[in-house]
């Protein structure tokens, strides 16, 4: 069959996130096409599984509807069975769009591999990942968006064929107000690790040594929900059921309590540990490992340790 992999790209490079999505439709399709803008750099996805790229001009940042005007033409013009979108704000806007245009079946938080023993069967996270739950796509197409680290990636010998596609891209009436962020942040949702603090820090004054220590590991920062609700930190870094999601293959969680929706928030990611002062804090049960202990003792240290063996 023929998949169809919509490209984000940051600073001319493709993101993890849509390189696990190329190798996702590796692992399924007969002919992989990667959909991706003119500026984006190629040679890394056919390495992970790219027969095809599509490349295509625009001068202007686009937006949900555009995008799937553009996947939609793309995706009859390659006669794709399977679209395949990596997990995103933009990308979940846009791609029950396209399952509209095209008349498909459409599945979100997609975590592995479809089970084609039993016809075209994903299994998705529900409940912020509470539960899980199987679903049958029984359409001719068929449109997915699958969670970071659904697959693993592994390199393959190979490169892709370059075309150029010259889709028409609607002028949107949606007005999109965007916020800016700081040069070499990372950010939460594309982060292999992410550092996140909690009311144990006592006050916004004292976020250095987590932000110290994100340097160190090349992490994302985040926070709890009341942290952000006082304005301690910035909104776009709540982590939680209700703010931003994240899927890190580690997550270090410092004085952070452990509240439910905080944890529907990080149940996804491969390790968490936990630093906090209270032995009885319900992350405790979540963690992968836990150290009980003052934050601003441990943290400092933990973060000197690292410099060093790094």
């Amino acid at each position: 069959m023929n998949v169809l992999v919509y490209i984000e790209s940051e600073n001319g490079l493709p993101k993890k996130s849509s390189l696990e999505a190329v190798a996702y439709g590796a692992a399924i399709g007969s002919q992989v096409i990667a959909l991706a803008q003119s500026d984006v750099a190629t040679a890394d996805l056919g390495k992970y599984g790219a027969d095809k790229v599509l490349q295509f001009n625009t001068s202007t940042k686009l937006e949900a509807s555009q995008i799937a005007d553009i996947v939609a033409q793309a995706a009859e013009a390659q006669n794709a069975e399977v679209i395949i979108f990596a997990k995103s704000i933009l990308n979940d806007l846009a791609a029950p769009m396209v399952g509209v245009k095209l008349d498909a079946s459409v599945a979100s938080n997609v975590i592995a591999l479809p089970d084609l023993s039993k016809g075209f069967v994903v299994k998705r996270g529900v409940f912020s990942g509470k539960a899980y739950a199987e679903l049958g796509m029984n359409k001719a197409k068929k449109v997915l968006t699958i969670k970071k680290n659904a697959v693993t990636l592994t390199e393959k010998n190979k490169s892709a064929v370059i075309e150029s596609f010259n889709p028409t891209i609607s002028t949107s009436p949606i007005q999109v107000k965007e916020t800016t962020q700081k040069t070499g942040d990372i950010l939460l949702t594309d982060a292999d690790i992410v550092v996140s603090g909690g009311r144990g820090l006592k006050g916004p004054e004292n976020w250095g040594i987590v932000e110290e220590l994100a340097k160190t590991l090349h992490a994302a920062t985040g926070c709890s929900k009341p942290v952000s609700d006082m304005d301690w930190r910035p909104h776009h870094e709540h982590v939680g059921q209700t703010g931003i999601k994240v899927s890190p293959n580690l997550y270090i969680a410092i004085g952070i309590s452990g509240a439910i929706q905080h944890l529907a928030g990080v149940s996804s990611s491969k390790t968490i540990v936990v630093i906090n002062k209270d032995a009885e804090a319900p992350f405790f049960k979540a963690a992968d490992y836990g150290i009980v202990g003052d934050a601003f003792e441990i943290v400092p240290k933990l973060t000197e340790a690292l410099k060093r063996a790094m």
